[in-house]
């Protein structure tokens, strides 16, 4: 096949994954709050086809690169990730006969490292952390820049600095919220990590002049928005080192949110919503929970919720991890459970 034929067919391919991509639920959720008082909706972003809002963010950044040609059809592809936006990767450069190089941390979901390699990713473990910070995101920026120098070809498409992740979330993620809602949110709670999807929904926000207030929720031990780094276990919201992407991104208001608060949250929504979320969006119910009793009368309020919790089986959902990790029994845990359900 000639070079102008496979730039033809990726293209092609690169059209008809626009179509799967977005257009996820926004289910109510009545069972949750204690406030019947206030409308409450998640937006379900495990329905996209690699199970998270990354899918967005990979595709973008993949048109964005093949539009501008820093990405051919003798490209590999190269990335950091701390699980989600690898898989949704591996999955669009197995369609596009990409190579796809993915560098993930001692912390990764075991399921999330064995389904980028089922997609043909090859992963790259860092065990350990920055020499300097003793930070894992460092650590795996470290060796990015290893492969690039070792791999012809490779391209680094960095999802902390990519402007293709904010339009992805901007005429995507939130276009999606406010059609849906005609354009009234009152409050949108959304997990920070590269900051791209809070980013991207401030965007839309301030372009079509609407009065949402942004809850940027972190974790307890990220550095993001003048937090003080500790270590921290589970993935997929909290950073050790501030994205390019967040360079002047103010949130209305920032909530940190420990480990075993994101946890009670994750089972909360399960057992209110029948919905098994992945552990960002357990932090996202709590902060939601934290804030919902000081929140006006008629408000409109949406969380993200950025992933489903099949990888997160063998942790935030196991009793026998959490006891182990966090210290917390089954007994305390369902007891702190029905105090949460109880407000």
């Amino acid at each position: 096949m000639s070079q102008g034929d496979r730039r033809g067919l990726v293209g092609a391919e690169l059209d008809e994954a626009e179509s799967l991509v977005g257009r996820t639920p926004l289910m109510p959720l009545r069972r949750l709050p204690n406030r019947p008082d206030i409308k409450v909706w998640g937006k379900l972003e495990s329905f996209n086809p690699g199970g998270s809002a990354k899918d967005r963010t990979a595709l973008a950044m993949l048109r964005r690169g093949w539009a501008d040609g820093s990405i051919g059809p003798d490209s590999t592809i190269v990335e950091s990730s701390s699980g989600n936006l690898g898989v949704a990767l591996a999955r669009w450069c197995s369609r596009l006969q990409l190579p796809f190089h993915c560098v993930l941390d001692s912390r990764a979901n075991v399921a999330t490292v064995a389904l980028i390699g089922a997609l043909g990713g090859v992963v790259h473990r860092v065990e350990r952390g920055d020499p300097a910070t003793g930070d894992l995101l460092a650590a795996r920026m470290a060796r990015v820049e290893e492969l690039l120098a070792t791999i012809d070809g490779a391209v680094w498409l960095n999802q902390y600095a990519n402007p293709a992740a904010l339009e992805a979330h901007s005429q995507g993620t939130m276009r999606e919220i406010a059609e849906a809602l005609d354009h009234r949110v009152d409050w949108l709670f959304v997990a920070v990590s590269t900051t791209g999807t809070l980013g991207g929904c401030r965007r839309y926000v301030q372009q079509h002049g609407m009065n949402t207030r942004l809850v940027a929720v972190d974790a307890d031990g990220s550095v993001l928005f003048g937090g003080d780094r500790c270590e921290r276990l589970l993935t997929g919201f909290g950073a050790g080192v501030v994205s390019p992407l967040a360079d002047g991104l103010v949130p209305d208001r920032v909530s940190r949110i420990s480990e075993l608060d994101t946890v009670a949250g994750c089972r909360l929504l399960a057992r209110n919503e029948a919905i098994v979320a992945g552990a960002s969006s357990g932090a996202v119910v709590q902060a939601f929970l934290q804030a919902a009793p000081d929140l006006a009368a008629g408000a409109r309020v949406v969380l993200v919720l950025h992933d489903g919790g099949a990888p997160y089986l063998d942790t935030v959902y196991n009793d026998a991890w959490v006891a182990r990790q966090l210290g917390v029994g089954a007994g305390e845990l369902a007891r702190r459970l029905d105090l949460n359900a109880s407000t």
